[in-house]
């Protein structure tokens, strides 16, 4: 046997065949080392016995490709997590949309924040709704989703015929916002009906938003207190207006107020029973007496509360777009008027605090006219004779006055005045204000003309503030819309002596019992008062035809609680007046039916026996003024 095939069975177990040359192993080992250049090469394991090199070359290649294999699958998995997330957040966006449609632009939000917000009811002093809100939705549209926008506005003014189809156009060829979309509104509070209606429709880019509709239970009653609000719920006037400045806007744009019944209701000082009345009286007085236009209101005396307001003509807060016209302001309010006689109640009271004059004073009114340079004050009631001071207010004396007021002299004469508030700007919750007209130079003769309530224009409720603290005792309050607590004193001022405010209550009871107030001079309420008649200044020239009549009076005299005041512009005279438009024959007769209607329902009882001693401090009176003191 030759020695090259002579092997023994160990040495053949010992180098098996692999049926590899050592050329191919070779050429492996080299293309192994060429693709390990490019891979990290496995620590071998330095304990293990060397390995032919045939068979390194082939373990290292299936090492190789079975780390190339696990790291594609690495690969693919990557990639499959990344399509899997791309194409879940493009589904999900897709379903939110489906769902909730697309996110809203700026204009969006904005209409959306302000067509939620909320606001209190407003209730009258017993509970009654006077303002609450009701929800409603608003159609609006996004006019980059609108394809047909001719065929969107013909479908639009279809069922919804008050749009204008002009307007409405323009309002869809806008792009604006954002989004590209953008916002306009369509119409804001829809009926049920009107929304069904939109939404049958079916036009792309037109949605819905839910709202709140401010109504008015009660129509014009108390239209000029309420004010109004505007379609994004904005008080424009008013106790609307008045709201808004307590910060009821803010805790809204905060997101602060989620719900109605987060706010407490605005309770009002009204009495919505008194406010239908002397609306139904007032609307019989100026069309009985031809009036351009007038004015009511009962004050509390004793607390400043407004108990009813009326001006007209009025408007509708329901439907506000008259409530801007000139002649629908609130007269009691932002009118400023010269308010004829009854300034002689504030002259009198003035000449009795002084302490220059009690109620036996005389003045000489002889001869009818008083000469003043080159100015003649005449009487319109003259009696041609001496009388005393409360002839000079039954009588309605201009000269008496005049003298009264001289005797106290200017500078007292003004600083009475604006101790009674009638100098400065009457604010009250209400924004709607006016100030008074007052000579910018004050000489004799303008505090002559004033003492008989000429050459000075004021707002009738201040002129009311300062009625009432003569009558009250001598407390000058700022009337309130609200209903106010009776212990709060902060609104008060003590202005007058309690002897002068008792002086005064018993000369205006006499002014009704036998003088121009009979007119409001209901039998069993114990009412005093005060007539006004003023020309009108037109083009600087006072108009004699052209007359502003005042009636004030309070009840009962002997302990008032309240006072009722009217006023009528450019009434004219009838045939049962004999003519005369002066404010006895007109604002005097719808006093006296206001205080007959309303009396009952405010609980203000009837007296039908005369108070005993109604004026305990009044002495010295003749026994003629006492006589009249007596009966109903």
């Amino acid at each position: 046997m030759s020695q090259d095939t002579d092997q023994t069975p160990d040495a053949a177990a010992a180098a098996p065949d692999t049926g590899v040359s050592e050329h191919e192993a070779a050429l492996l080992e080299a293309a192994a080392l060429a693709l390990a250049a490019s891979t990290p090469r496995p620590i071998p394991d330095e304990a293990l016995p060397p390995e032919p090199r045939a068979d390194r070359a082939k373990a290292f290649v299936r090492s190789m490709f079975r780390l190339a294999i696990e790291r594609s699958h690495m690969r693919v998995a990557l990639v499959g997590l990344v399509f899997v997330g791309v194409f879940g957040t493009i589904s999900t966006k897709l379903l939110m949309m489906a769902i909730f449609g697309e996110p809203p632009s700026q204009e969006h939000r904005v209409a959306a924040a302000s067509s939620t917000a909320f606001r209190p009811d407003i209730v009258d002093r017993n509970g009654e709704i006077l303002a609450t809100d009701i929800r409603t939705v608003s159609v609006f549209a996004e006019p980059g989703n609108i394809y047909d926008k001719d065929e969107a506005v013909e479908l639009l003014t279809a069922v919804l015929p008050e749009l204008n189809a002009t307007e409405l156009r323009a309002k869809l060829s806008s792009r604006k916002g954002r989004s590209g979309a953008g916002f306009v509104w369509v119409k804001r509070e829809l009926t049920p009906k009107q929304q069904a209606e939109v939404h049958r429709l079916g036009i792309p880019g037109i949605g819905f938003l839910p709202d709140h509709k401010r109504v008015y239970p009660n129509g014009v009653a108390a239209a000029h207190i309420l004010g109004a609000t505007n379609l994004d719920g904005i008080g424009i006037a008013g106790m609307e207006k008045y709201i808004d400045n307590t910060g009821i806007q803010a805790l809204n744009s905060f997101g602060l107020i989620n719900k109605q019944a987060d706010l407490k209701p605005v309770q009002l000082s009204i009495d919505l029973r008194a406010q239908f009345a002397v609306r139904d009286e007032l609307a019989w007085g100026i069309d009985h007496f031809k009036a351009k236009a007038g004015a009511s209101m009962i004050l509390d005396v004793k607390t400043g509360e407004v108990i009813a307001l009326v001006s007209m003509p009025d408007f509708d807060p329901n439907d506000p777009k008259d409530a801007l016209s000139p002649d629908r302001i609130n007269r009691m309010n932002v009118g400023v008027y010269e308010m004829g006689s009854t300034f002689k109640a504030m002259t009198l009271a003035m000449a009795l605090d002084s302490g220059k004059y009690n109620v036996n004073s005389t003045f000489d009114t002889r001869g009818g006219v008083l000469n003043w340079g080159r100015q003649k004050i005449h009487e319109y009631h003259g009696t041609n004779r001496v009388i005393t001071m409360p002839e000079v207010f039954t009588h309605s004396s201009n000269i008496g006055s005049a003298k009264m007021a001289l005797g106290v002299g200017v500078p007292g004469h003004k600083a009475f005045l604006k101790k009674m508030g009638l100098l400065d700007r009457l604010r009250t919750e209400l924004p709607e204000s006016a100030a008074p007209i007052v000579p910018s130079r004050w000489t004799e003769i303008n505090t002559i003309t004033i003492a008989f309530g000429h050459g000075i224009a004021v707002a009738p409720i201040q002129a009311a503030a300062a009625v009432a603290a003569i009558a009250n005792g001598g407390d000058l309050i700022t009337p309130t819309f609200l209903k106010a607590n009776p212990d709060d004193k902060a609104r008060s001022t003590h202005v007058l002596s309690g002897q002068t405010s008792e002086a005064m209550r018993y000369i205006m009871r006499l002014n009704a019992s036998e003088g121009s107030a009979k007119k409001a001079a209901i039998p069993y309420y114990f009412v005093g008062g005060k007539t006004g008649t003023a020309e009108k200044v037109i083009g600087g020239r006072y108009i004699h035809n052209r007359l502003f009549t005042t009636f004030m009076a309070a009840a009962p005299m002997n302990d008032p609680k309240y006072l009722f005041v009217t006023i009528m512009d450019e009434p004219q005279g009838l045939p049962e007046s004999g003519g005369y438009a002066t404010a006895a024959w007109n604002a005097g007769v719808v006093t006296g039916k206001v205080i007959e209607r309303v009396a009952p329902i405010l609980g203000l009882p009837p007296q039908f026996e005369p108070p005993v001693r109604p004026f305990p401090q009044m002495v010295k009176l003749n026994a003629y003024h006492i006589n009249q003191l007596g009966g109903p």
